[in-house]
């Protein structure tokens, strides 16, 4: 079999199985699913998929009426497609890494931008940050997401993990920032003379603050998903 040759990409780009469980990283950029029931997804986030699985856009009144309202005030933030059924699913958003995470009666908080899929036995819900509809045009919104189940969660590039404690705080770029621990409520911050200092342009100045135990998740990419003053 020739180094170029036809069957050897299908043999070196072939789909394995890893034996991870219902979500596996195929490829860094590439989760597949193996699908015995529901999951939710990122709409428009599958590329393939094999058996028997039906699509389904989240109902407007799926999750009551609560998310719904915060859909309305969110921009539609979060838009999720429901996938049942028996298969194999693949799904990737736009050629970003992906990371897989198991909670065990765990509570983590998701840009909902960086959300990509998760299993049915994880409650959700859409958490706006406070103190933000001021600074930021369209405000800031994210998904608490707890319980126990697998999620993933998308990164332009490879995330980076920093550790919170009472004596030493970390502030993030809100566009940079991509999750932090269920037990932070991060506060905003708006640094003038960093702006005045660095002439960056209106918004980038505003940091987030993680104060507390816990983590937070950054990514090395600034994420525009509004525009300030639009």
């Amino acid at each position: 079999m020739g180094k170029y040759s036809i069957d050897e990409f299908i043999d070196s780009t072939g789909q394995r199985d890893l034996g991870e469980g219902t979500f596996e990283l195929e490829r860094d950029r590439l989760l597949e699913i193996n699908l015995e029931g529901k999951v939710w997804t990122k709409m428009g986030s599958m590329v393939a998929y094999l058996g028997d699985i039906k699509f389904t856009r989240e109902g407007v009144m799926e999750h009551g009426i609560g998310k719904m309202l915060k859909k309305a005030v969110t921009g539609e933030g979060v838009s999720l497609t429901k996938a049942e059924g028996t298969g194999k699913l693949y799904l990737a958003d736009s050629g970003k890494k992906i990371s897989v995470l198991n909670l065990d009666n765990q509570s983590i908080f998701v840009n909902g931008n960086d959300l990509l899929a998760f299993e049915e036995s994880i409650q959700w819900d859409i958490k706006m940050l406070k103190k933000v509809a001021g600074l930021m045009a369209g405000g800031l919104f994210n998904v608490k997401l707890e319980g126990t189940g697998m999620i993933a969660i998308t990164t332009h590039y490879d995330p980076l993990t920093l550790k919170v404690t009472p004596e030493n705080p970390v502030f993030t770029d809100p566009n940079a920032t991509v999750a932090w621990s269920g037990n932070l409520q991060p506060d905003l911050k708006t640094d003038v003379s960093l702006k005045t200092f660095v002439g960056r342009g209106s918004g980038e100045s505003l940091q987030m603050a993680f104060k507390g135990d816990g983590f937070v998740v950054i990514q090395p990419y600034e994420e525009v998903y509004f525009q300030a003053g639009t």
